[in-house]
């Protein structure tokens, strides 16, 4: 009976082992033959087995220079050049070259001028929109001390002396003038002299200033209106008898000055 039961233990083991999955191995596919933590080989030994990188392809067939660009009107051949073709290739070019250059010289009928310091500079001549007033040759060509003196008496000549006059003065029936309100009164801006009441001076202040053009003309109406005592429109609701932001310094410093 123990020996019916060794014998089913190990055929147990038997059929484990062969249903188990074959672990791979660790060192397989990196170029590694045999036991992976065998030590390395010594120096001298020759490795035998593919390279990680295979090497790259080197052509056999022999160079071949690429064909230059031909002329207008001339027929590329199809296929390879050789030698002897790239060399006529580069006198082609050189003759297209030369060709090219003579054409530009020929074009004006003037060589062309090298650049060197020691060139003198290009003299334009019969430019109209270039003047030759620097031009001491040119100019003393035409010119001379004499014309420069006849010249100099007929401008004496034309001038007109104008006499001054006295300033015109201002008519009393032209409306409020503030250049003389302004030296007419001697508080700074934003002192109040004069009570104002009523409700939303602030935002009607606002609205009727906007219809000036310029603080000049709200001080104007601002007077004409009865101001600086009154004040209808709200033109000056701190009381200091400027309307709308007026400023009356910049007069009285005229005067000043």
């Amino acid at each position: 009976m123990r020996v019916f039961a060794s014998y089913a233990a190990a055929g147990s083991l038997l059929v484990m082992a062969a249903c188990s999955p074959q672990v791979p191995d660790s060192a397989a596919g990196v170029g590694i033959d045999g036991d992976p933590f065998a030590p390395p080989p010594e120096v001298g030994t020759t490795i035998i087995g593919e390279p990680l990188v295979p090497p790259a392809r080197v052509s056999s067939e022999p160079y071949r220079v690429a064909p230059a660009p031909r002329s207008p009107g001339s027929v590329a051949a199809a296929g390879t050049f050789s030698s002897a073709e790239a060399a006529g290739s580069d006198e082609d070019i050189a003759r297209e070259a030369a060709a090219a250059l003579a054409a530009s010289q020929t074009n004006s009928g003037t060589a062309p001028l090298q650049a060197s310091p020691s060139n003198p500079a290009p003299q334009l001549a019969g430019n109209p929109g270039i003047s030759d007033e620097n031009d001491f040759q040119a100019v003393s060509s035409r010119q001379s001390i004499e014309s420069d003196a006849e010249r100099l008496q007929r401008q004496k000549a034309q001038y007109q002396q104008v006499q001054p006059v006295a300033v015109p003065q201002r008519t009393e029936g032209t409306g409020p003038n503030i250049v003389r309100y302004a030296l007419s009164t001697s508080n700074p801006k934003g002192v109040r002299l004069y009570s104002r009441s009523g409700i939303n001076l602030k935002s009607r202040n606002q609205k009727n200033c906007a219809e000036f053009a310029s603080p000049d003309a709200a001080q104007v109406a601002f007077l004409e209106q009865g101001g600086p005592q009154r004040d209808r429109k709200a033109l000056d609701p701190d009381g200091d008898g400027f309307a709308c932001g007026w400023d009356p310094a910049p007069y009285r410093l005229a005067v000043q000055n």
